[in-house]
């Protein structure tokens, strides 16, 4: 059996290499991320519309979602205070730099960012500190730890080299998210159908071998940069991470951790509704599909009343806009994202949006953290 080393990415270490990726909207809250923390991995808390429950939502929603960002990050800093915690934080969204600055000021050991090349992300975070200084804020001695999400070696590379010419520094760690991802996926249809992550019988159609061979690229990218800038820039991969023999294979490639977030759902801690973790248990392998988002990316997801009518072409009304997206015309959208997404952490699964891995249709049974965690783990 392979011996699992812990993730060290600087002074920052992870005493068991797993990071929970992170799931909006409400799915990754404070339970979720502080009970990762505390079994040794690393907990993300998702910002996508963090603050749904707040009663200002509706008419007040960057307040909210900057106040939800605070109060999710003091929760779970309770559960795990020697534990590590971060946010994922999506470039996509509208006020991008604000859930970036208010993560660093609440006290997250990492932003990790996709949904978008993260080009912005370094000036974001020194923007942070230096409010902290103006505003005499305890800043914590162990800076931020800075990760784009990529799907490819070019990704990789355009990331790294513009924060190579625009701020003279290389990311601290780097997440791989492959094709079996759940949510919104960083690739084209065409692309899906390249590898055979497009069909409902994912498991026999999926080529691991070709995408193997972009991980092992990728990791060759920030080799590279690490030499450069005189580091050692870890690299995970996420997107299918559901087993211990997942697990290895990555690390065999040259991964120092994994990203899973699907495997997680369906623990007692998931901050979601028990309706969605029982959609997860009750979903077969052919109710997995693929469906255009309204942010205009191929997503993963269980096929339920709301997609099948969303396919029929009915349009659910859109009584107010939350402004969520950098690019959304309300005019044209198939339905909101943010209300679909929000129901389904309410769950009100058959109005919602039920995202996923595509491993989903496995889960049989809820388990704890502590079980996932042993199990991914081998131990």
């Amino acid at each position: 059996m392979m011996e699992m080393k812990p993730l060290v990415i600087g002074d920052l270490i992870v005493e068991k290499p797993i990071i929970q990726g992170g799931m909006g909207v409400g799915i990754s809250l404070h339970r979720l991320a502080g009970a990762v923390a505390r079994a040794g991995g690393m907990g993300i808390i998702s910002s996508a519309q963090i603050g749904f429950q707040e009663p200002d939502f509706t008419t007040n929603f960057v307040e909210a979602n900057v106040r939800a960002i605070h109060r999710e990050m003091k929760l779970a800093r309770e559960a795990a205070p020697e534990g590590a915690i971060g946010f994922n934080i999506m470039v996509a969204t509208k006020h991008y730099d604000v859930w970036v600055r208010e993560a660093i000021k609440a006290g997250a050991d990492c932003i990790i960012s996709g949904a978008g090349l993260p080009v912005s992300l370094p000036e974001y975070a020194a923007q942070a500190y230096r409010e902290m200084e103006e505003e005499s804020l305890p800043i914590p001695s162990r800076r931020v730890k800075l990760a784009p999400i990529v799907s490819s070696a070019k990704s990789a590379s355009v990331i790294c080299r513009l924060w190579d010419r625009k701020y003279h520094q290389a990311p601290d760690f780097v997440v791989v998210e492959g094709p079996l991802a759940g949510g919104h996926l960083g690739f084209t249809p065409e692309q899906l159908k390249e590898y055979g992550a497009d069909t409902e019988n994912v498991p026999d159609t999926y080529r691991q071998d070709a995408y193997d061979q972009e991980v092992k690229a990728v990791i060759k990218v920030i080799q590279e940069y690490g030499e450069k800038y005189n580091k050692h820039i870890p690299v995970v991969t996420a997107g299918g991470i559901y087993t211990h023999e997942d697990v290895e294979h990555q690390l065999a490639l040259g991964a120092e951790g994994v990203q899973a977030a699907t495997r997680f759902v369906t623990t007692w801690e998931c901050d979601a509704d028990q309706a969605y973790k029982d959609a997860y248990i009750k979903a077969k392998v052919q109710d997995i599909v693929i469906t255009q988002s309204p942010v205009g990316m191929p997503g993963r997801a269980i096929l339920n009343p709301f997609l099948e009518r969303i396919k029929k072409g009915d349009r659910p009304a859109i009584k107010s806009c939350f402004q969520c997206l950098e690019h959304c015309d309300i005019r044209t959208i198939p339905y909101c994202i943010t209300m679909a997404l929000v129901n389904a952490a309410k769950g009100d699964v058959d109005h919602a949006l039920l995202f996923c891995g595509s491993n989903a249709y496995r889960a049989e049974r809820m388990e704890s953290v502590e079980e996932v965690m042993r199990d991914l783990l081998g131990e």
